[in-house]
């Protein structure tokens, strides 16, 4: 067994005071904390950041940031509604770094669409096209991963949230790659007409990226996965979930 990973920091992104997980190896962060008072958390303004772009980036802004800023041999995160599932309630930074002894990158339980691809479901969903052309700057820059991105929009399953913990080796790879083909594709994405959910399209693209990053890392540097289950805090609404999902399978956008 691996040595205990001395320094182990989860981020959890929230834009709003939230009751916090009270283990030290949980670090809260005010995501698109840019221009925004103060709340008490740790700013994803401070450093160097992308805040701004948080209304299109999400909690990604959190992961940049901690990316850049923290030192830590592990990093991981989470969101302040939705995170890992321990042996009672949320998991302890005990138990993240017992499974990190054991992988390289700890992940949520893949959700299955069942009747959808993951490629179908973003379609429903939001604007192929954001796919469309994330796939074009793979070609371009990336083409080694082109086969895991088609692997990935064919699944139906997938992990998703943008959750994760990460050794440092990997969370530099991951986030090198990540943000090279986010940046290039928020250059080409014209989302002027997007509403307001949809333009939240990066972090909904790196949702779909995480497990071409996996598949292909997976290939050459025999990355170790491990899946823990998702808790969430509050209601997930399922019934009114279950027909948005319906009528996105019916009506899809144009």
């Amino acid at each position: 067994m691996n040595a205990e990973i001395p320094g182990l920091k989860i981020i959890v992104a929230a834009h709003k005071p939230y009751e916090m997980p009270g283990d030290p190896d949980y670090l809260p962060v005010q995501v698109g904390a840019a221009g925004k008072p103060p709340i008490g958390y740790a700013r994803d303004d401070e450093g160097e950041n992308i805040s701004t772009r948080n209304a299109n980036w999400c909690e990604l802004t959190g992961l940049y940031w901690a990316w850049r800023n923290v030192a830590a041999d592990a990093v991981g995160l989470v969101h302040y509604r939705r995170h890992f599932k321990g042996a009672h309630g949320i998991a302890t930074g005990a138990e993240i770094q017992s499974a990190l002894n054991r992988c390289d990158v700890i992940l949520p339980r893949k959700r299955n669409y069942f009747i959808e691809t993951t490629y179908s479901q973003y379609a429903h969903a939001h604007h192929a096209t954001d796919l469309d052309v994330t796939r074009q700057v793979l070609a371009e820059r990336h083409p080694e991963f082109l086969p895991s991105f088609d692997a990935a929009m064919r699944s139906t399953k997938g992990h998703r949230f943008n959750m994760m913990v990460m050794k440092r080796p990997m969370l530099d790879a991951y986030c090198t790659w990540l943000f090279d083909v986010l940046f290039e594709l928020e250059h080409r994405l014209d989302i002027s007409d997007y509403s307001p959910y949809d333009a939240r399209v990066f972090g909904f693209v790196a949702e779909r990226l995480l497990d071409v990053w996996i598949g292909e890392s997976a290939k050459r540097m025999g990355l170790r996965i491990a899946e823990l289950p998702v808790i969430h805090l509050e209601s997930q609404h399922w019934p009114k979930k279950a027909l948005a999902f319906l009528k996105r399978k019916i009506f899809p956008k144009a």
